[in-house]
């Protein structure tokens, strides 16, 4: 029986699957797009010698793809989180990246599992999209994580600027030159976008929706009501800039005090899953002596059911809102 062992090979597989797909992503479009550079993409282009208009029209082209190509049969399940992710493959090249991710998962498992083709054919595709998809949703948690980090700061920053006498456009300039990726970027694209004539609430309010975050929201409300009504600016923000951080850290310590749970679920859940797996891999005729008994197949369905259940239980009570 060597169901755990193929099983086994199955996950080595998808691991590679996606080592594969984040080296091809940093090899095409280098160390700055990990948003682990201290110097954000944007800088980095800009010194390679790009005119700015040419690094405005890259960004802004990365930043829009993905929504553009809902219309993509299916695409639009991935669509929302690979622009909240900013990736900058476009659309065709990340449909192309699942189709080659599945032909070499295809190939792997033809040479490590006996499985028929049928089976072969079908957990490629679900590697090679199944490895993408995720990379894509580790992306988007990552990114939109380190903007919120990085939020307070940055109005912060921008409070400082007001106060020593910049005007606002000067302090979204500065906080572009001095955060790194992502945030960085995403303020030196609207810094440029004003340069060229469009209203700073506008580009705010569209990096809020395209992000999705309520904390960017009160940002673009904030900036658009004192132009309008006008008022002190840096006082508005340097509020905005506590309300913003007491949320990340009533958020941080909620993440704290439910950690435990979490972990918790996820050992309840991935337990029974693990011991099927050790049991396949260290016995393998465990099951020998009952697999062909009548009511194996409909207790070994029921198992799993059970199973699944018992993952979505655990997720809906371990799933603490704020």
């Amino acid at each position: 029986m060597q169901i755990g062992t193929e099983l086994l090979i199955y996950g080595l597989i998808f691991l590679s699957v996606l080592a594969l797909v984040e080296g091809l992503y940093l090899t095409l479009f280098g160390k700055s797009i990990s948003l682990n550079a201290r110097v954000n993409r944007r800088l980095e282009m800009l010194e390679k010698g790009l005119d700015r208009d040419q690094v405005l029209e890259q960004l802004r082209k990365e930043m829009t793809q993905h929504m553009r190509a809902r219309g993509i049969p299916l695409y639009a399940l991935l669509a929302e989180r690979a622009q909240k992710a900013n990736i900058a493959f476009t659309p065709l090249q990340l449909i192309a990246v699942m189709v080659v991710l599945s032909v070499l998962a295809f190939l792997g498992l033809t040479a490590g599992t006996e499985a028929a083709l049928p089976v072969r054919a079908l957990a490629s595709v679900a590697i090679g999209v199944g490895g993408v998809c995720t990379w894509v949703n580790g992306k988007a948690s990552k990114r939109l994580g380190l903007i919120e980090e990085q939020l307070p700061d940055a109005v912060e920053l921008m409070v400082r600027a007001l106060r020593v006498g910049h005007p606002f456009v000067a302090a979204i300039n500065i906080v572009a030159r001095e955060v790194p990726d992502p945030l960085g970027s995403e303020f030196g694209v609207i810094a440029d976008e004003v340069a060229y004539g469009r209203d700073i609430g506008e580009a705010l309010k569209d990096l809020a929706e395209r992000v999705g975050m309520q904390d960017l929201r009160f940002l673009a409300v904030a900036v658009t009501i004192q132009q309008q009504s006008g008022g002190n600016l840096a006082e508005v923000l340097a509020g905005l800039a506590k309300v913003i951080r007491s949320r990340f850290k009533l958020f941080r310590r909620v993440k704290a005090i439910t950690a435990e749970a979490k972990w918790s679920g996820m050992f309840l859940s991935g337990f029974p899953v693990a011991a099927i797996l050790m049991i396949s891999i260290l016995k393998p005729d465990y099951y020998d002596a009952v697999k062909e008994t009548a009511l194996f197949l409909p207790a070994a369905i029921a198992v799993a059911v059970l199973l699944v259940v018992n993952v979505i239980f655990m997720r809906v009570m371990i799933n603490i809102k704020v």
